[in-house]
């Protein structure tokens, strides 16, 4: 990550001679909304720690925020953050702000916008993800190598495409190395950030003899429910590790700084303006550093659980006999190449009616991927939207 700022701050310094005078002369002050409290330790803390990268990484950038921001109250903020603030650049950091953030992004022309994980653009409103559906693939095989009793368990937050796209690469992962594994689903549909919701919906699954978590919910609550229940468990978008560090298997980490560090950079030098963002959109994956496999930053797998992934044998359809542990490792390269070596989403793959819904020697497109409402095999529940 060192090498990728000081080379990016290298590019971005030779563009300054092409900058425009504002960038020149003022620094640049952007405002961040989150959802939900920075303290959560999932979603909305994983934003503010790249703020605060970004801000001690570029001297010519002041940032300010605003944390538990209800979903239909993002425009108020908004505008409180330009009028009041004086912000130049808005970050808005949840699906739900999308419609209030282009509608801002009309009213205020001369500003930039920035908005995660949503699909609608301007010519001054781009957008941007660090998605996890690599990751979660992984994660679903050491979850399928793991369980006793082939029941997996997902807490998940809202029944929005994102969560189905991961939900699915977790049930597919789980399922390449047991196929009689199936992941049991629990959407809570009250808040992203529910720790009483959370531990329900774990001990419910909990019940029904699931054996191993993983979820979408900004606490660490299904961690800690899973650990008091001596069962592995997947952490979410922050380090979870040291919440239960005997029962935390891996997890999904982001680099929201990566995706921060180039957008900001690029304002800065003038070659982003609020004139020409509509065709702007970052998907970033593991290739570009935006994601990272693991408990804790720098522990893709939890040391307590590498002698029975490695002493786990499967035949699979590519590697042959291999251990679980070192599928792993082949597959995370594999999608780490820059020519995107390999996609968990690669057909033949049936929805959970039979239906094919990708081909063989098919990859679902970007697209594709993101407007996502079927279920996959194996997975188990209530899911809002699914197509006949």
């Amino acid at each position: 990550m060192k090498r990728f700022v000081v080379c990016l701050f290298l590019c971005v310094v030779s563009l300054l001679p092409f900058a425009s005078l504002h960038a020149e002369e003022a620094k640049l002050k952007v405002g961040f909304i989150y959802v939900g409290p920075i303290g959560d330790f999932g979603w909305s803390y994983a934003h503010d720690q790249a703020r605060q990268i970004v801000e001690a990484t570029y001297p010519w950038i002041d940032t300010v925020y605003v944390e538990a921001v209800p979903e239909g109250e993002v425009e108020g903020v908004i505008d409180r953050l330009i009028n009041q603030e004086k912000v130049d650049i808005v970050v808005t950091t949840s699906f739900g702000f999308m419609d209030g953030t282009l509608a801002a992004a009309k009213r205020y022309p001369e500003k930039i916008f920035f908005h995660c994980s949503g699909f609608k653009r301007a010519p001054n409103m781009a957008t941007y993800m660090a998605d996890f559906h690599q990751v979660y693939y992984l994660n679903g095989i050491i979850a399928g190598a793991l369980t006793k009793s082939n029941k997996l368990g997902y807490v998940g937050a809202f029944p929005i495409p994102e969560l189905k796209r991961h939900i699915n690469a977790f049930a597919l992962g789980a399922r390449r190395v047991n196929p009689n594994a199936e992941v049991y689903v629990r959407w809570l549909q009250t808040s992203w950030y529910d720790p009483a919701g959370a531990k329900e919906a774990a001990e419910s699954l909990i019940a029904e003899g699931v054996d191993v978590l993983a979820f979408t919910e900004d606490s660490p609550t299904v961690v800690q429910v899973a650990a008091e229940h001596g069962l592995p468990s997947f952490g979410h978008y922050s380090p979870m590790y040291k919440f239960a560090p005997d029962f935390v298997a891996s997890g999904q980490l982001v680099h929201w700084e990566a995706i921060y560090l180039d957008f900001f950079a690029k304002v800065y030098a003038g070659l982003y303006t609020p004139k020409n963002l509509e065709n702007v959109d970052y998907w970033w994956l593991l290739r570009e550093g935006a994601v990272e496999l693991g408990a804790d930053f720098g522990m893709p797998i939890n040391p307590v659980f590498e002698e029975k992934l490695k002493s786990t044998i499967v035949n699979d359809p590519v590697y042959g006999e291999i251990s679980v542990y070192d599928l792993v490792f082949v597959l995370l390269k594999a999608m780490a190449d820059p020519e995107y070596a390999f996609s968990p989403f690669t057909g033949p793959i049936r929805d959970r009616k039979g239906n094919l819904r990708v081909p063989e020697g098919i990859r679902l497109t970007m697209d594709e991927l993101i407007t996502m409402e079927w279920a996959a095999e194996g997975i188990v529940g209530a899911w809002p939207g699914e197509p006949e």
